[in-house]
């Protein structure tokens, strides 16, 4: 038993490497075949780097806005502005709208469950159709109500606790996530049993999504492996049932809910009611529910941390310019509603802004990967390259926005010449934009308008009174 064992680990390994050389090989051929050139790139690959979007930000300074990197067999394709990402990931997205193999993120952890990182197939599809007619525009605009509300708690939470403002937000941004897609508020963001699960769920994808960590990224093979042989192979495991308990658990509640003619309308009851229309099984739809809950949290949350970063230091510029539109439009009586903002052009100029200038997604999301050879501005794309869209280096490319570090909201006023519709890219491109953008849009948009209206943000005093300076 043991020999067998042993030597089904043998030829596991043998398999790798020739799966793992074949496609660098085939690639060599496909670039002679073509006679053609790959984008420019450096001919070493940099190790132990803590912060790859500068470093990536300082490829596209040097070989311009498509650059090659070969990272062991998978070609690596950088853009470094919006034009070139517009141009692949948006025009050309029959190409560029799947996903790399996440062999531990995707395949182990999640048993494919987990449409953001799934490859471009049926599956994705049904996914795609369930989050959007959840969450397309008009779908959002239902959910103003809860916004509304969690908005108007944050507003007294920041008041009469300031020190812990982040804390706030991540209790906001949580609380209108799992109110719209399970019908339960959060008031504690620390205590809560479904925020807390839900965050050791995300900390375990992100910590296994690190290219090249886990040898099984370069040797699909070793996924085979039994567990008892492969700890980090069991760890992931047992974090996977503990998701599914917890996506199914959530999915079941919200079931017995219905049965008993209790349950609020959300997004959980909809795929429920519509499960069918989707084809999904109750696995699938419970993952599906948690996309929102799993992707939305951090994003929306970030964002607003961002603006009071920028109130801090450069708050002086943009913040009475933006009261004072707040006082002729909304006055002093009320707070700001979503209605307003189409007589708020400066308020909604800073909102841009905010989502430019420091992205929460500063690697662009999830890389894209090509399902077929592809020949752009005369340079040779390889099937199957993972193609990454940061927007480091995208929202800060001096080229579209000039000073690009200087927090500048008038960019974002009147007409200018940028690709897409936002004059940003902060919700990613093509059959892989965000689902839930316009209900993250709506969350940041009511929340900055108010803390513009109700607060004077500045920096905090040190004992002797003088402002501390924050790492920009």
């Amino acid at each position: 038993m043991i020999g067998s064992i042993i030597l089904g680990l043998v030829l596991a390994i043998i398999l790798s490497f020739f799966g793992l050389s074949f496609p660098a090989l085939r690639q060599r051929w496909t670039l002679h075949a073509h006679r053609s050139q790959p984008p420019p790139g450096p001919k070493t690959i940099r190790t132990g780097i803590q912060k790859p979007w500068l470093w990536f930000q300082e490829l596209s300074k040097e070989y311009g806005d498509v650059v090659y990197l070969q990272m062991g067999p998978t070609p690596t394709i950088i853009l470094g502005s919006a034009q070139a990402a517009w141009e692949l990931l948006e025009k050309r997205g029959a190409i560029y709208s799947s996903r790399p193999r996440f062999i531990m993120g995707s395949e182990l952890l999640s048993g494919g469950m987990r449409g953001l990182i799934a490859p471009y197939s049926a599956f994705w599809r049904r996914w795609l159709k369930a989050l959007h007619n959840g969450f397309m525009q008009r779908q959002s605009e239902s959910y103003r109500p809860i916004q509304n509300l969690e908005s108007k708690v944050l507003m007294h939470d920041l008041l009469t606790n300031p020190k812990e403002f982040r804390t706030h937000l991540e209790r906001y941004a949580a609380s209108v996530i799992v109110t719209v897609t399970y019908g339960r508020r959060v008031e504690n963001v620390r205590t809560d049993a479904v925020v807390r699960a839900n965050a050791e769920a995300m900390d375990r994808l992100t910590s296994v999504n690190i290219p090249g960590k886990f040898a099984v990224e370069r040797y699909p093979a070793l996924k085979y492996v039994p567990s008892i042989f492969a700890p980090w192979k069991a760890e992931v495991l047992r974090q996977r049932q503990k998701d599914i308990d917890m996506y199914l658990g959530l999915l079941n509640e919200v079931k017995d809910k219905m049965r008993r003619g209790v349950a609020v309308d959300c997004f959980t009851t909809y795929l429920i009611s519509e499960q069918m229309n989707h084809g999904m099984n109750d696995l699938e739809l419970a993952y599906a529910a948690g996309s929102p809950f799993g992707a939305g949290v951090e994003t929306s949350a970030g964002s607003l941390a961002s603006f009071l970063l920028a109130c801090e230091k450069f708050g002086q510029d943009f913040i009475p310019k933006a009261q004072a539109e707040l006082d002729r439009v909304v006055g002093s009586d009320r707070l700001p509603t979503f209605e307003d903002m189409a007589s708020l052009p400066y308020v909604t100029a800073i909102i841009s802004e905010t989502l430019r200038w420091r992205p929460v997604a500063v690697l662009g999301g999830t890389p894209h990967a090509s399902i077929a050879d592809d020949t752009y501005r005369g340079m040779f794309i390889p099937k199957g390259s993972t193609v990454i869209a940061p927007l480091w280096s995208i929202h800060l490319n001096e080229n579209d926005f000039p000073d690009p570090h200087t927090f500048l909201p008038e960019r974002f006023l009147g007409q200018r010449e940028y690709p897409g519709p936002f004059g940003h890219c902060a919700f990613g491109w093509g059959r892989r934009i965000c689902p839930g953008m316009h209900l993250g849009h709506a969350s940041v948009t009511i929340n900055i308008a108010r803390i513009l209206w109700g607060f004077n943000v500045g920096p905090a005093k040190d004992e002797r009174g003088e402002d501390i300076d924050v790492d920009m």
